[in-house]
């Protein structure tokens, strides 16, 4: 499993289009197991997972020191997603109560991939329909802009934000947060709450763009992405699924586009 993907894209440079090809990191999902039953799912670039999962399981509290598990490995193989561990007897009499406080109870397959989580969100939140453009240069504009919607990174240099525009780059509302989630949380809220969510065309964000960000554009409706920083490969599978336009800063001048380009149109 590897922790790059090589992808094509579309690199608009303010004056014409090329397409390049850049590798984007990979996100899968792993699930951890303790005494059979399974205890956490985490997010992942693929690699390390046993120190992964020793990390995890020493921060949790599970384990204090490597005399407490007597095992602990991939289930079937390296190429699948899912860590075992087995405690020391003594060790589970001691933390009853942290097993019982497992977080995620629902995954029991030994077949978790990224695939399957875009198959699931695919077949439970619809593609987005086309009928929206923005011109080139007004996307890179409106991202260029989230500097000014950013007072908290400015002070602290810790936070991320998300904000929402429509399709005529006219500003509805943004928000910061410690987590990248909890801002798109809050600018969808935000909006949400003020009966202009229909507006939203145009998401922009100070982060990188994984799944889950492009998960809650899709349950909000936003069908265009930009941002900052590059998407993750799963974040462009499931873009590509619900038919989600992605694009993020190039390293030179533009945009590089990842999928959906059609509804950016170049500038007259």
């Amino acid at each position: 499993m590897s922790s790059t993907l090589l992808y094509q894209l579309v690199h608009w440079d303010m004056a014409s289009h090329k397409t390049k090809e850049k590798h984007l990191l990979a996100e899968e999902p792993l699930s951890i197991r303790v005494q059979g039953n399974p205890y956490s799912v985490v997010m992942r670039t693929p690699g390390d997972e046993i120190a992964l999962v020793a990390g995890f399981c020493l921060t949790e509290g599970i384990i204090d020191s490597t005399d407490d598990y007597t095992a602990m490995g991939f289930c079937d193989g390296e190429d699948t997603n899912v860590v075992a561990v087995t405690l020391h007897p003594s060790r589970r009499e001691k933390i009853p109560q942290i097993l019982d406080r497992r977080s995620f109870i629902s995954q029991t397959s030994c077949g978790l991939c990224g695939k399957e989580i875009v198959n699931d969100l695919f077949q439970t939140i619809q593609p987005l329909e086309d009928g929206v453009h923005i011109d080139l240069k007004t996307a890179v504009a409106c991202l260029e802009k989230i500097d000014r919607h950013q007072p908290l990174r400015r002070q602290t240099r810790a936070a991320h934000a998300a904000a929402l525009y429509s399709i005529d780059c006219d500003f509805l509302a943004a928000a910061e947060d410690v987590g990248r989630h909890n801002a798109l949380d809050k600018v969808i809220g935000k909006v949400f709450l003020d009966g202009k969510l229909d507006q939203a065309m145009i998401l922009t964000l100070s982060s990188r763009i994984s799944y889950e960000l492009v998960q809650k554009a899709a349950r909000a409706r936003v069908p265009i992405i930009l941002a900052i920083s590059r998407p993750t490969a799963l974040a462009v599978q499931l873009a590509e699924k619900l038919n989600i336009t992605l694009a993020t800063l190039a390293d030179g001048p533009g945009l590089y586009v990842f999928c959906n380009p059609q509804r950016l149109m170049p500038t007259p």
